[in-house]
């Protein structure tokens, strides 16, 4: 269940998680379109989809979802690592995720969120739940 990325973001190499529901719309598509040579292939069969071409279909899928905000192809990316800390998975490993050489570059995913401060329980009620548990 992982991807080889093959010259992504800053031309690097790199291994990342493939979910069990895209793997799944990736078969579908599969047996729907049949394709040849690309897995997305652009308007000649011979050679793969743009980046503009990307653009422009998430684009189209923003508008069709009704979402204003700000948001492009390359916040996916975002949204992807930040889930992932989110869900306690170490920096370390949304590092190599991501392709990124420093450490220091996913750090930026530290952002607090709502939502992760709303699952931080206090150390006070953690020391009275494990003493009533006693």
């Amino acid at each position: 269940m992982l991807i080889h990325v093959v010259q992504g973001k800053g031309r690097k190499d790199r291994y990342t998680t493939l979910s069990e529901v895209a793997l799944t719309e990736l078969r579908n598509y599969t047996k729907e379109y049949n394709p040849e040579t690309w897995l997305f292939p652009g308007q000649n069969p011979k050679k793969f989809i743009t980046e503009r071409t990307v653009q422009r279909v998430f684009e189209n899928a923003k508008m069709k979802a009704g979402i204003k905000r700000k948001v492009s192809v390359h916040s996916l990316r975002h949204a992807f690592a930040t889930h992932l800390l989110e869900g306690g998975i170490d920096l370390r490993y949304i590092q190599e995720l991501l392709g990124h050489s420093s450490s220091k570059t996913p750090e930026i995913y530290t952002n607090v969120t709502r939502k992760s401060i709303q699952n931080i329980v206090s150390t006070l009620d953690m020391i009275v739940r494990r003493d009533k548990k006693n």
